[in-house]
């Protein structure tokens, strides 16, 4: 392909005409123009080779050529809607089941994790009767408006809460009321959405379902302690309602152990519906619900169909069965496993070097370093985060940040991402957080611009 013509300037004038101001950049102060990927790299318009920690979408690297070709070879000979009759669709649906436990059987194919979760919604309604919905504090479900309502992350800054919604509190073990020295934080927790249900139900209310983000991801790279999920879905499903795993960040094997997040809570636990997307496709349109025999069959009664016009799609599901092929073939799961490992250690490591760091958690290749002011109070060092990014682009190294304080470095890096890159990206870590602590030695503050020297970052 012949490199842009056109220069970052350009583009973004261009951008900022057309695209609405909404649609946020990363890096706003000093955008990177992309043009290119490949594997766990990404390329800007002048050429430069960029590590892609971040990006969980293209799960199985970026433009990953059996992918590529699956999706090319497919659009020459079809591609149309899911009414005709075609193997592609039934061969990934029975493909996607062997990943998962027996009782989720039944497959609805859609374009996005937005239409997954709305479409998990409608079952669950269907399927209980009722309508409220139980959610954690800062979770994001998607943007569509039914989803934006369940997703604090969002409707804290718009409408406020439905009454139909309630909100417990986040299992977060480092910076929640119930923490790791805790005797029980499991427990305490699970009480906790007991609560909430119980005083839901004394008004009248009557619940639909619990969705949970099987990894809390936007709020802040959360490991629920183990035995939660089974807890939780006793009493929601005490309640009347189900429970609803969202697998739409972390699913297909990124997070080393097991091939689904939910799976890290006991082997016997079973979602009543599991939602996917992001990586499903690795970059293509594609999404997923996973449900049981009778929740499906409750949806069936209503009389009204259920037709998604670019879901199921021929090219669609030979995308998915590409992704699933890789992930085997590559040993991309056992790879996410150690190179995870390899990562947190490093990282470990990091934390008793440098006191900014206060927390290092995660599983594979799912892992969030929580940056604080203080060890004592774990004040967010949301300023500090901000400029450590911007330090790691100016290295070539593309790092984002989560969390309410927006203070968690997020890593959830393609799955290739490797031993090497695990090594790389630590060692400027360490660089980048050595001069920041020179700064704040001298001036005590930091301030994130392009290009910034240790004397411009003084005050």
């Amino acid at each position: 392909m012949a490199s842009d013509p056109r220069g970052k300037a350009d583009t973004l004038a261009l951008r900022r005409q057309f695209i609405g101001s909404s649609c946020r950049l990363f890096f706003p102060g000093d955008p990177v123009k992309i043009v290119r990927g490949q594997g766990q790299y990404l390329y800007d318009e002048q050429g430069a080779e960029y590590l892609d920690c971040i990006n969980n979408v293209a799960h199985v690297g970026h433009c990953h050529p059996l992918v590529v070709q699956a999706a090319h070879e497919q659009n020459q000979v079809l591609n149309t809607n899911s009414r005709y009759l075609h193997d592609h669709i039934v061969d990934y649906a029975q493909k996607l089941s062997e990943t998962l436990p027996e009782p989720l059987c039944v497959f609805y194919f859609l374009n996005s994790g937005s239409e997954a979760n709305d479409l998990a919604l409608r079952l669950a309604r269907q399927y209980t009767g009722h309508q409220d919905v139980v959610v954690l504090d800062h979770a994001y479900h998607g943007h569509l408006s039914s989803l934006i309502d369940i997703s604090p992350y969002k409707f804290r800054n718009l409408d406020g809460q439905k009454e139909w919604v309630h909100v417990a509190p986040l299992p977060d073990t480092y910076r929640g009321p119930y923490r790791e020295d805790h005797p029980n934080a499991t427990e305490a927790y699970a009480s906790d959405v007991e609560r909430v249900i119980n005083s839901a139900q004394e008004r009248g209310r009557k619940m639909a379902a619990l969705f949970v983000e099987s990894l809390p991801s936007v709020g802040g790279q959360i490991i629920p302690p183990k035995g939660y999920f089974p807890r939780v879905a006793e009493h929601i499903r005490r309640a009347g309602g189900v429970f609803v795993a969202d697998e739409i960040q972390v699913g297909f094997g990124r997070v080393g152990e097991h091939f689904w997040a939910f799976q890290l809570q006991g082997e016997d636990f079973v979602p009543d519906i599991v939602t996917m997307g992001k990586p499903i496709g690795n970059g293509h349109p594609l999404a997923c619900v996973a449900t049981t025999q009778a929740v499906a069959r409750a949806f069936e009664a209503t009389g009204v169909e259920y037709f998604n016009t670019f879901g199921g799609s021929p090219v669609s599901c030979a995308v998915g069965l590409a992704v699933l092929e890789v992930l085997e073939k590559e040993q991309l799961q056992t790879h996410a496993a150690h190179v995870g490992s390899t990562l947190m250690g490093l990282l470990e490591q990091q934390k008793d070097k440098h006191p900014i760091i206060g927390d290092v958690r995660g599983a594979g290749l799912f892992i969030g370093v929580d940056l604080i002011q203080d060890e004592a109070t774990r004040k967010p060092a949301t300023e500090e985060a901000d400029y450590l990014v911007s330090r790691m682009k100016e290295n070539y190294i593309l790092l984002s940040t989560d969390g309410p304080g927006r203070n968690v470095l997020k890593f959830k890096p393609p799955m290739c991402f490797s031993f090497e890159d695990a090594h790389q990206v630590v060692a400027v870590l360490d660089a980048v957080l050595t001069e920041m602590e020179a700064i704040l030695r001298s001036c005590g503050t930091l301030r994130a611009k392009p290009q910034p020297t240790l004397q411009e970052s003084c005050c």
